[in-house]
């Protein structure tokens, strides 16, 4: 079934002369382990995705969804809230019905495949990749080889690579030894900076230390193992923060990342710039 649906959707992006394939990356795992065993149930928050995809679709371009395993995601219902769409009512009803009509999150329609069929595919079919955040790719994007591979190759043919809030964090799965690197700074060491990641020197944002203390309440008392902007520096990026739930995009490269949920729009807009 999921290669009807590829196929359908890599024709469709045939009918437009300058239309695109725009590769959005979701982690599989609804949930985020914290200190002392605690647990965070998470998942995408609704606009961080949903608006970037209607931007691309609105666009002409075909959008595929992919996870590590090819499971469907799970939206944050935390994030279900008009203060994430500005207050906009109809925007956060038009996202809600999009991702309804996508069948994403279903458990046995998603037409989200894994990295796995991604590289099967062929990287060379998709002209831009997107990371949405949600706490979860904490879980596992950050470490995953296969997406640590895809991102490679983006980087290595200058293709556009978009990441928005906690998202960013799947910059790190580019470090050869992602998971150890991870470990380690999960554990509260301080690993020296990999000579050979990728993104070194590149300027980045994401969600922000001073943005996770101010809204710890999501954690239920808990606490994270890890933040992006601590990750990301000490990966070797340069990391540019903004004032606290404000729109702030930083292009660098092929690389554009945005601050928050606020940003998330704003960076599928750069995007458009790039893709075919």
């Amino acid at each position: 079934m999921k290669k009807t649906i590829i196929a359908g959707l890599l024709a469709a992006a045939a009918n437009f002369a300058n239309a695109g394939t725009v590769l959005v990356v979701l982690s599989d795992q609804d949930q985020l382990n914290l200190k002392d065993g605690k647990i965070m149930q998470t998942g995408f928050f609704i606009n961080e995705l949903m608006q970037p995809v209607q931007t691309f679709i609105q666009a002409g371009h075909t959008v595929v969804f992919t996870t590590p395993s090819g499971k469907a995601p799970t939206a944050d219902q935390k994030s279900n809230d008009v203060n994430y769409f500005g207050g906009d009512e109809k925007a956060r009803q038009e996202s809600l019905a999009l991702l309804a009509s996508l069948k994403l999150t279903s458990k046995s329609g998603s037409p989200a495949i894994s990295f796995a069929q991604v590289k099967k595919i062929g990287y060379d079919k998709f002209d831009g990749v997107f990371v949405p955040g949600g706490h979860v790719p904490m879980q596992d994007l950050l470490k995953d080889k296969q997406l640590g591979q895809l991102l490679t190759n983006f980087h290595e043919n200058g293709k556009v690579t978009g990441f928005t809030c906690h998202g960013t964090i799947a910059m790190v799965s580019a470090i050869p030894d992602a998971r150890g690197f991870v470990t380690a700074l999960e554990s509260g060491k301080q690993p020296a900076a990999p000579a050979n990641w990728i993104y070194k020197g590149y300027k980045v944002t994401a969600f922000t230390n001073e943005e996770e203390e101010q809204s710890k309440g999501f954690l239920n008392g808990g606490h994270m193992k890890l933040f992006p902007q601590d990750g990301l520096v000490a990966a070797g990026a340069s990391f540019v923060e903004g004032k606290p739930w404000s729109e702030n995009v930083v292009e660098d490269r092929e690389v554009i990342s945005g601050q928050n949920p606020q940003s998330a729009k704003a960076v599928a807009v750069a995007m458009l710039k790039r893709l075919k």
